[in-house]
């Protein structure tokens, strides 16, 4: 495929890179073999992080820390910039490679590609304004402000469903902070970090900069598990699992170590009897079933105000008797495939449970077979009505299967929503501005990110991206995320004659 060539894919061997160099790509690495769920196709090979080379990326990362932290942030920003571009270069075809390698849409490999090229604009801006504050001091003569020095190396463990967009997130601005970063991607997506690779190293290649800005290691969860537990690695980032996650947070809390968690996601959409209908349908549409149900932020819950609930219920499933399942690269399809048969097999596990709890599998939910369906990754999204209490409704499957639930009042509506162990994304259709406000207010959504009139997924990078409870309250992206990559730090400047203490104590010698 040309856009394999165009993104410098054109062997079968990938190896482990810092910057500039790649090590581990002689025949007889390990290597573990990247499969696309379009069709099953080999798209290619990498070469397995070994523990040697893991300890070359460490050293050659902490040797670029010493010259990026002391290059000025502005400077910083300028390559940011600059990867910002060539990501606009080459987005159509990094786009493709999303789609094929993931399994989402190409329509969605753009966007991905796009946040990429978002969060990098956003940290260009960033780097003039890596702000600190100044505080007035109890004693005379002196002043106090506070600072942001970089923290050194993070590392980076991203998650299949977005293979490059999350990894993005966290580098660029890791990057104007000053930070270097190793990038763990997800073994089952690894050629796009290697092409995001190929195409960062070659704007540090053109400023002559350290190749140990920016790392990458691959492999399963043992090369992760080296740089969890590595103390040369103050920050890690990481995103998938609650199960991953709480082991994570274990291992890298006993070092006293900082974590970014992204973990998963239980969400929901309230439609109020007072909504927009057709626009609520949509939206849960795309939340449900875009990514083929694994975006972190799918919907999972659709919690219906009782009186509209025939309504919603019948014009929700006209629409999902014409979605469009196929290969994720022809334009006409709207859901690609399952990234795996492990996922394929918890969606039927999912399904079998609803219907032993008592609940109904009212659409879809079959594997699909015949032409194009031949790899068995391909599933039809399934529709259920369910009560919140059920254990399969409160925890998260990775696939399209979206739950009914009715309600009466607002106040327990709210209450459903937030009766689950996760936190991460929510929203509310309505029309009513009290009860808009009464969802995004202390006893409405206990999540990270809460909407009116739009729906679950869709995030901007603007906005710090994350949530609560078992989604692991970190928080990426924009706003004031930043901080998390880097140390703050306290100064007080005495320019007088004396030397007075703090709360007035008295200690003269």
């Amino acid at each position: 495929m040309q856009f394999l060539s165009n993104l410098g894919l054109q062997g079968f061997n990938y190896g482990t890179s810092t910057g500039q160099q790649t090590l581990g790509s002689e025949s007889g690495s390990e290597k573990m073999t990247s499969y696309s769920p379009a069709d099953g196709s080999v798209i290619g090979e990498v070469s397995v992080t070994t523990r040697d080379e893991y300890e070359q990326v460490i050293q050659a990362a902490q040797q670029s820390f010493e010259t990026w932290r002391m290059t000025p942030a502005p400077q910083r920003g300028e390559i940011v910039r600059q990867i910002g571009d060539a990501l606009r270069k080459h987005k159509d075809d990094l786009g493709q490679l999303v789609s094929w390698e993931m399994g989402k849409i190409y329509q969605e490999g753009l966007g991905e590609v796009q946040e990429m090229i978002d969060i990098c604009d956003f940290a260009v801006g960033l780097s003039r304004q890596l702000y600190g504050l100044t505080m007035h001091s109890e004693r005379p003569e002196h002043r106090m402000y506070e600072q942001w020095h970089p923290l050194g190396t993070v590392g980076i463990i991203s998650a299949f469903n977005f293979p490059v967009a999350v990894w993005s997130w966290n580098a660029m601005i890791a990057a104007v902070c000053g930070d270097v970063c190793i990038w763990k991607p997800s073994e089952k997506t690894p050629l796009t970090a290697v092409a995001c690779q190929n195409i960062v190293a070659e704007v540090l290649k053109a400023n002559n900069l350290p190749e140990g800005i920016f790392c990458l290691i691959n492999g399963d969860r043992t090369v992760g598990e080296w740089m969890t537990e590595d103390e040369r690695v103050p920050l890690i980032s990481a995103t998938g699992s609650t199960r991953m996650g709480k082991e994570v947070a274990q291992v890298v809390g006993k070092r006293l170590g900082k974590t970014i968690l992204e973990l998963g996601g239980n969400n929901a959409i309230i439609i109020s009897d007072q909504a927009d209908i057709e626009m609520a349908v949509r939206a849960t549409v795309f939340g449900a079933v875009g990514t083929a149900g694994q975006r972190c932020t799918s919907t999972r819950r659709i919690i219906i105000q009782e009186k509209v609930y025939d309504q919603v219920k019948s014009r929700l499933l006209e629409i999902y008797e014409m979605i469009r399942i196929g290969n994720p690269l022809e334009p006409d399809t709207l859901v690609g495939p399952l990234i795996d048969k492990d996922a394929v097999e918890a969606m039927q596990r999912s399904l079998a449970q609803v219907k032993e709890e008592g609940g109904t599998v009212i659409f879809g939910g079959e594997v699909l077979e015949g032409d194009g369906y031949e790899n068995g990754l391909y599933v039809r999204p399934a529709v259920c009505e369910v009560k919140n209490e059920y254990e399969v409704v409160q925890r998260e499957t990775f696939a399209p299967i979206l739950y009914f639930i009715k309600y009466d009042t607002l106040n327990e509506a709210i209450a459903i929503h937030n009766n689950v162990k996760q936190g991460l994304s929510s929203a509310i259709f309505t029309l009513n501005m009290r009860e808009a406000e009464n969802f995004l207010s202390h006893r409405g959504s206990d999540c990270g990110i809460a909407n009116v009139n739009i729906g679950t997924s869709g995030a901007e990078i603007g906005g710090a991206f994350g949530g609560e409870k078992e989604t692991g309250g970190g928080r990426e992206s924009g706003s004031d995320a930043w901080k998390a990559y880097m140390r703050r730090q306290t100064n007080t400047i005495n320019w007088s004659t004396e030397l007075p203490l703090a709360q007035g104590i008295k200690f003269d010698v």
